[in-house]
């Protein structure tokens, strides 16, 4: 782990078509017949071997030469200048005594200038008529937050982007996180399973109107993977790289992985289920823990509204339940000051209801998810998520539901704290829940009702919930 061991140790395996096939050979035993039967698996098309020579060659050979392998980064500014003394010669020092080429310093010092440029531009940097009392010529804008870092190429953009943001608009908090997602690397493997899964969806509906196969394939070209604020981002986009022509080297990437995945009200294991991601479990929770941190980071607490604090802690909460270490080291290299650096960090297993803030969204979106499934008639899904209250429970109910009202709304005001109903029972360490239903003439005189089980939710690491009723109140 970088700035933690100073040792380290390396065991390599060898290549996966041989170790298949001395499986093969081992399994044939010393029987000659059946050793030369056995079919040996060849490795692949263009690959370049290993073995136990190489292996020693490598821990007997000379190092070879070190690369340099310094770049200039928004994040390396930002420490530049918000550290005392005069950050114009101390980047000057670190972008000319290097062992760069000279060519490359001329690059490092250009893209230096570059970033500096948009910094003032974007308002994070102010330059001081005279040197402060730490001895700075620039600092950094006083109304951000203790943690601010821009660790993404588009942070700059992305702070810009936040104005033109409506906060009086129900998807604020949702919009917010899609101009953040859109700065993040492309999680390529999860958004090929959301193609996968829209194409699917896609040919099913399009054989239930009778179109053609050719027709279909078509179609099927123009089906990607969701894209919240597509257009709008990349009409800002264009505007400020017209002013920040360095940007064009970091292509915008609107996606939608945690959006998806909260709109969706599904849990972690959940959302692996239904994309079908179980061997790439990893890689989904990087990519939640590198959105949970860039939210941390670069959203200013002066644009934080409710929803959007409750998003970045449902967030939070859900990643430290699957794996608590991909956030309690960054937590502690944030703030130094609260642990004992020279302790190696402990594996800690936190409540889930210990964040009260988190676990409400926890709750609401679970109940919500029942919602959405009710909405759709999917009775046989209600049924395994309450196995308790059964299929043919959930279908009587909604039938008497479907007679007093045409449809079951889904939209924003139906999944929002204003329709859910929380009463805590600490006695009986549980909460009694009420989602009410959004119907389309605004009674919300039907609801679900349930009993949250708080212990049982610490166990599982999810708000694990009974319904005990779905009926008119």
């Amino acid at each position: 782990r970088a700035g933690f061991d100073t040792v380290g140790f390396v065991v390599a395996q060898a290549p996966e078509h041989v170790v298949e096939n001395e499986k093969a050979l081992a399994k044939a035993g010393d029987d000659p017949k059946k050793r030369r039967k056995v079919q040996r698996k060849k490795p692949p098309e263009g690959f370049v071997g290993w073995d136990e020579d190489v292996f020693k060659k490598l821990q007997d050979a000379e190092p070879e030469m070190l690369r340099s392998r310094f770049q200039v980064s928004h994040a390396m500014l930002l420490s530049v200048i918000a550290r005392p003394g005069n950050a114009f010669q101390a980047m000057k020092r670190l972008l000319t005594d290097n062992h760069e080429e000279p060519a490359a310093r001329r690059r490092h010092i250009s893209r230096a200038i570059a970033i500096y440029r948009s910094l003032l531009a974007g308002g994070v940097v102010e330059v001081l008529p005279e040197p402060d009392d730490l001895g700075r010529y620039a600092r950094i804008t006083v109304d951000l937050q203790e943690d601010f870092a821009l660790n993404q190429a588009l942070s700059t953009f992305a702070l810009a982007t936040f104005e033109i943001l409506d906060p009086a608009s129900p998807s604020y908090a949702l919009d917010v996180l899609s101009v953040i997602e859109a700065t993040l690397d492309d999680p390529r493997q999860i958004l090929a399973a959301q193609v996968n899964k829209a194409r699917g969806e896609a040919v099913a509906e399009m054989k239930a109107e009778g179109i053609e196969y050719e027709e279909r394939m078509e179609l099927l070209q123009d089906v990607d993977h969701p894209k919240p604020l597509e257009d709008e981002l990349d009409a800002a986009y264009e505007i400020y790289r017209s002013g920040h022509p360095w940007v064009g080297d970091h292509p915008l990437r609107p996606k939608s992985v945690v959006r998806d995945m909260y709109e969706r009200a599904m849990t972690f294991t959940e959302y692996i289920g239904f994309y079908e991601l179980a061997r790439a479990e990893g890689l989904v929770l990087r990519y939640l823990s590198g959105a949970y941190k860039a939210l941390q980071q670069t959203v200013p607490e002066s644009i934080k509204t409710d929803d959007l604090i409750d998003l970045i802690e449902w967030l939070g909460e859900l990643v430290r339940q699957v794996d608590s270490s991909l956030l309690d080291e960054w937590e502690q290299l944030a703030n130094p000051a609260d642990e004992d650096v020279d302790e190696p960090i402990q594996e800690r297993v936190t409540k889930v209801t210990a964040n009260a803030r988190a676990f409400r969204v926890l709750v609401r979106n679970a109940m919500f998810r029942r919602v959405e499934l009710a909405a759709l008639e999917k009775y046989r899904e209600l049924g395994e998520l309450d196995p308790d209250f059964g299929a043919d429970a959930w279908a009587d109910a909604m039938d008497g539901y479907f007679a007093e009202h045409d449809e079951l709304l889904t939209g924003p005001d139906a999944r929002g704290p204003k329709l859910l109903q929380i009463e805590e029972v600490p006695q009986d360490a549980l909460w009694r829940v009420r989602q009410v239903f959004d119907d389309p003439e605004g009674h919300h005189d039907w609801g679900i009702s349930a009993e949250v089980d708080l212990a049982g939710s610490d166990q599982e690491g999810e708000a694990v919930i009974r319904v005990t009723g779905v009926d008119r109140m």
